[in-house]
Order: C-alpha cells, then structure tokens, then sequence
C-alpha cells in the first residue's frame, strides 16, 4: 500500500510540473510574438521558472521514497 501511494504523490508531482511548464511557455511564446525585442529577457526568466517548477517532482520523488522506506517500515 506504501508504494502506491508513493507511485501517486509522485505521478501527481510529474502532472502538475507538466502543466506548469505547459503554461509557463505558452505564455513566454506569447510575449515573445507580442514583443520580439525582449526575447533574451523573456528567456531567461522562463528558463529560471521552468527550472524552480521542475524541482517539484524531485522533491515529490524524495518524500515518498523516505515516507516509504523509512516511516512505513
């Protein structure tokens, strides 16, 4: 029973980065064709964010591989 609900803690990490990342450059694709001047800018501050909503599933990875290995057994 541990492991699915590890199995689930982190495939609903992996979905909501999924959709974060989704959303964050959808939006960075439509500032870039809004204004095509700051592209660099608009880049870098989406690579920034993709990087902080990415460490959302590792994080989720890491809970439940201690929550099943070391509190449930």
């Amino acid at each position: 029973m541990e492991f699915l609900a590890a199995a689930i803690a982190i495939g609903l990490g992996a979905l909501g980065a999924g959709i974060g990342n989704g959303l964050i450059v959808s939006k960075t694709v439509d500032g870039i064709a809004r204004q095509p001047e700051l592209k660099g800018t608009l880049q870098t501050v989406m690579f920034i964010g993709v990087g902080l909503v990415e460490a959302i599933p590792i994080i989720a990875v890491v809970f439940a591989l201690l929550f099943t290995f070391v509190f449930a057994g």
